[in-house]
């Protein structure tokens, strides 16, 4: 037990050191001989744990995801909550790993605008990496509908866009702006969720 948490311990090292040589030279400009260099190790030993920078990339990419899927999944699950209030903390506990994980998202966007200057398309990258946020945000909106906490009029692809918006806000407020938190978001946020709720003035 005690290798594998060793492993894991060198591991997260390892994607600290990366993240810190990607911020400061961007994706395109860093080699793997940069990042073992940067962890005070050998390339063979690098490559035990990732075989290409893009490996550690992702790898730090999926981490994020999977953490805050899982943080949404215990919001989800608590059944004495509404759904508009498990809706606003979902929300709210997105905006708060982007604030906390605001290192990778300059990577992140370094990495976009390098890709957008080529044959690739970045919206479909993005696309496909929030493709499941995208979903279960989709499917928070029908289980409202139809439990009655929010109006039968919503526009599902609507509604979801907009609160996507949101979080690409957050984005920008934290890595092009530095914003160090994005507290007035999560007030337009609630004006937001709170408008979609049955009882409301605007139905």
């Amino acid at each position: 037990m005690s290798i594998i948490v060793e492993h894991n311990k060198r591991r997260s090292e390892i994607l600290e050191s990366a993240m810190d040589v990607f911020a400061e030279d961007g994706f395109e400009n860093v080699t793997y001989q940069k990042i073992a260099d940067r962890c005070g190790i050998t390339r063979t030993t690098l490559y035990l744990y990732f075989k290409n920078k893009r490996d550690i990339f992702n790898f730090s990419i999926k981490q994020l995801l999977l953490s805050l899927e899982a943080d949404i999944q215990i919001i989800r699950a608590k059944n004495e909550l509404s759904h508009t209030q498990k809706l606003l903390n979902v929300m709210f506990v997105i905006i708060e790993r982007l604030e906390e994980n605001r290192r990778l998202l300059s990577v992140i966007l370094g990495y976009l605008y390098s890709v957008s200057r080529s044959d690739f398309d970045p919206d479909d990258r993005v696309r496909r990496r929030t493709v499941r946020l995208r979903h279960i945000l989709a499917t928070m909106l029908v289980e409202g509908i139809k439990d009655g906490d929010f109006r039968q009029s919503i526009n599902i692809k609507d509604a979801n866009e907009l609160l996507y918006s949101f979080l690409e806000a957050a984005v920008f407020r934290l890595v092009i702006l530095r914003k160090e938190k994005v507290d007035s978001l999560k007030e337009a946020i609630g004006l937001a969720v709170n408008s979609l709720c049955k009882n409301t003035f605007l139905n």
